[in-house]
């Protein structure tokens, strides 16, 4: 199949290991996060140059400071924090389009949900880069041994992902300062839900060929959870998070080397971030405006 995706030169070397499991992975990413905790918090100190970093302390008690934008630097970081997270996001979806075996054996309308995915993403990065006026500090990320080889680790690692997405919007939610900026996240952590039910999707479409049809994919809570029905949630998952920084602890494995060593990721390469210009598949879908008419 061709597709309009530009291909990246970054491939994973064909001898990489395959398969994980998510249990083993999350307890190593509990370890990372401790191991990557300086790192973690160079992850705020650079959301904010120009002024000190606020500390999570400050962030707890809800800091009303403002920085230099005159966005409050709570807002900052949580702005700059879903940055990040959508970078991993393109960063994941673009290299599943290009490297993945598995997805050029995907049915037309499963791989057109991934296309749409990436385009979806690199909006929203782009929305939040325009708001803060900064770029994500992470131009390149890690991945557990096999990700775009085995499909179970693939999408196992996309709902992961998509699950700490939703509940990081779901901080927002709770504390962005403004009406407008509460609004935005929600509709981000919507568009978020559809991308972790539709990758559920997936699982009963990847082909005998490559060890479909799955019939469970496990998130971020280490659960091996039935594929039927894909629509599992009744209520999104907070995750019990409060905070942006439970967030980027989730995230750091992926962004930070020492955290991934200890996560037991692939550190033999990273794989870049390469912005561009989205194209929304449906105008009625656009962002619009911060009031969404």
């Amino acid at each position: 199949m061709s597709t309009n995706e530009e291909k990246l030169s970054v491939r994973p070397d064909a001898s990489q290991e395959e398969g994980t499991s998510r249990r083993t992975f999350l307890h190593r990413s509990a370890i990372a996060g401790a191991v990557g905790a300086a790192g973690l918090g160079g992850l705020l100190s650079f959301a904010a140059p120009g002024a000190n970093a606020t500390s999570a302390r400050a962030l707890a008690q809800g800091s009303q400071e403002e920085d230099r934008d005159g966005l409050r630097k709570r807002d900052t970081n949580i702005l700059i924090a879903a940055e990040i997270a959508e970078a991993l996001a393109v960063t994941t979806y673009t290299h599943i389009i290009n490297i993945a075996p598995f997805f050029t054996r995907l049915p037309s309308d499963d791989q057109g949900y991934l296309i749409a995915a990436r385009q979806e993403e690199m909006s929203h990065y782009l929305l939040e880069q325009s708001v803060t006026d900064q770029p994500s500090p992470f131009k390149s990320f890690f991945y557990p041994k096999g990700m775009f080889q085995s499909p179970q680790t693939t999408l196992n690692v996309l709902v992961t992902l998509e699950d700490a997405f939703i509940a990081a919007y779901l901080v927002g939610v709770r504390h962005f300062s403004t009406p407008d900026l509460r609004v935005t996240a929600a509709r981000i952590m919507g568009i978020e839900s559809d991308h972790r039910t539709l990758a559920r999707v997936l699982a009963s479409d990847v082909a005998a060929q490559d060890g479909g049809p799955l019939k469970a994919v496990t998130g971020i809570q280490g659960v091996a959870e039935p594929v039927d029905p894909p629509n599992d949630n009744g209520y999104e998952r907070t995750l019990c998070w409060t905070h942006i920084q439970q967030a980027l602890a989730a995230l750091t494995p992926f962004a930070d080397i020492t955290a991934a060593k200890a996560a037991g990721f692939d550190v033999s390469r990273s794989f870049g971030f390469d912005p561009f210009t989205p194209k929304l598949p449906n105008p009625l879908g656009d962002f619009i405006s911060f009031k969404g008419c």
